[in-house]
């Protein structure tokens, strides 16, 4: 985001805690643009360092399973171990990774390996590493051993002699004096890269958090020679404290709480890191739910649905898959006044917008493809892909769109920067297995008969008792009843059905009376 945008950009914290989740909500001129969520029992576990042993090194994938303690194993990259040649360049680390996300633990460089992972590693050997991604799905945690240190102004690198500036810090005096700064202060070991907040810092604000992040370090090499593997040496700060030190901007008009011993403690934790935010730190006393006053349940609730309604009364569809996310945009009720390409250019100048939006809010990374309605004219398409780029400038994940085709599609990436808002606050659907579709209760009912012409032979007496879904059997009763005879006339039997209520929509049962 650029300054000016930033200048006209009004910001609130708002921060419900209860003791079972804490939820963190940032406001941006009144609308919920970004949230996070973290409950008791799922910590997140991105930044924290761990000694490990390693228990298998794949030289086919280059890469190595490494045990942390965790139900499954870690996923350790050959171009993450420790060792490995660098080229390291000058990248913003809190815009690139966003507050909270999976990245916390990624270092600004090109990766290139100079060797075989199998040449590096053995298995047994023990090994100190960071995580660099949650575990996700059936895929385990990404562990890196070039482990970053995250402060509200620097983050800190102990293992490489590397100092960086944020390439969002472009007055080039200012890129100069603080490189010059950090080279005078950073000490013998490890380098830094200096974060986008830290523009126009003085020695005597970063001098404090360059000492305490590499007493952080100290500790933790500390533990390695004495814990046993697997273990945890380090864990990253809590949620709270995470969204104060990376959304804190001088644009955070306020910081809203509505528990007391979390006021003190964000009050505390400002006073040391962030001493300027301690005037915008409030206590919510009103008797209505805080994410209810100021609209963000409505807009979760918004966030969890697959069809967005426009303000003209078209709609956008977010179908997600394991490869991709698919978008739609559709005119639905809106007819326009003037003539068909004006209307389909104002639902997809509003869907561009919509769509920005909502990738944001529901954290949705990874390779998205929008299908915007198809515009005739060239310069219509130019309109709404530059609304649609210039609606991320709001946003610190990365992201890389291709011009708007023929056909009306956007093909873009968006940086994975941890679980989206969907995987993290749902879970698929016990009955329908995740898939969102369940057989037709005449599907099932086919499926019942040819399954008694299956096993005619291998019943025993000629009543049979078939138990199902209770609306199969109503289905059966109305739909199928004159077919059911016919069947029961062919094969010599009589069916008896029964109705069961605690059956799946797909299941049965046949046997003998």
């Amino acid at each position: 985001m650029t300054e000016e945008t930033q200048a006209l950009t009004e910001k609130e914290i708002i921060i419900s805690a209860t003791p079972q989740e804490t939820r963190v909500a940032l406001m941006e001129n009144k609308a919920l643009a970004e949230f996070y969520h973290e409950s008791v029992r799922d910590r997140r576990i991105a930044g924290s360092v761990y000694k490990g042993r390693v228990t298998r090194v794949l030289p086919g994938m280059q890469a190595a399973f490494v045990d942390i303690g965790l139900e499954k194993a870690a996923f350790l990259y050959v171009s993450d171990v420790e060792g490995q040649g660098r080229e390291y360049a000058d990248l913003d680390f809190d815009e690139e990774r966003g507050s909270g996300s999976d990245s916390d633990a990624e270092l600004p460089y090109k990766k290139r390996p100079s060797a075989p992972i199998e040449t590096l590693l053995t298995e047994g050997q023990l090994i100190v590493a960071q995580v660099a991604k949650e575990p996700l799905g059936r895929k385990g945690a990404r562990i890196t051993q070039h482990i970053s240190l995250p402060g509200r102004n620097v983050v800190f690198l102990p293992n490489v002699d590397h100092v960086g500036v944020s390439r969002r810090i472009e007055d080039e005096k200012e890129r100069q004096r603080l490189k010059e700064l950090l080279e005078n202060l950073k000490g013998p070991k490890g380098g830094y890269i200096v974060r986008t907040v830290s523009a126009g810092c003085t020695e005597e604000e970063l001098r404090p958090e360059m000492a305490f992040l590499r007493r952080i370090w100290e500790e933790i090499e500390r533990k390695g020679k004495h814990l046993a593997a697997p273990s945890l040496l380090h864990s990253d700060l809590d949620l709270i404290s995470r969204c104060i030190r990376d959304l804190y901007t001088p644009s955070v008009r306020k910081i809203v709480v509505d528990s007391p011993e979390e006021h003190r403690r964000i009050l505390d934790f400002v006073t040391t890191f962030v001493p300027q935010a301690a005037s915008s730190v409030e206590l919510y006393s009103r008797p209505e739910p805080i994410f209810d006053f100021y609209g963000i349940e409505y807009e979760l609730s918004r966030a969890m649905e697959k069809r967005v309604w426009l303000k003209s009364g078209g709609y956008i569809v977010i179908e997600m898959t394991e490869a991709l996310t698919a978008i739609d945009v559709n005119t639905g009720s809106f007819v326009g006044k003037r003539n068909l390409e004006e209307t389909i250019l104002k639902t997809n100048l509003e869907a561009a917008k919509e769509i920005a939006y909502q990738l944001r809010l529901r954290n949705i990374g990874g390779i998205i493809i929008i299908d915007f309605i198809d515009m005739e004219h060239e310069e219509n398409r130019l309109k709404v892909f530059d609304t649609f780029r210039s609606e991320f400038e709001k946003d610190r994940a990365k992201t890389n769109l291709l011009q708007i085709s023929s056909l009306g599609l956007v093909e873009m990436t968006r940086k994975r920067v941890g679980e989206n808002l969907g995987r993290s606050l749902n879970e698929s659907c016990p009955y329908c297995d995740g898939t969102g579709m369940v057989r037709s209760k005449a599907t099932v009912a086919a499926e019942i008969f040819r399954d008694l012409r299956r096993k005619r032979n291998l019943l025993t007496r000629d009543e049979v008792v078939v138990s199902a879904n209770k609306d199969v059997v109503q289905f059966i009763f109305e739909e199928e009843r004159t077919d059911l005879e016919s069947l029961e006339q062919s094969l010599g039997i009589h069916v008896t059905l029964k109705a069961r209520k605690d059956f799946h929509r797909e299941e049965y049962e046949i046997e003998d009376a």
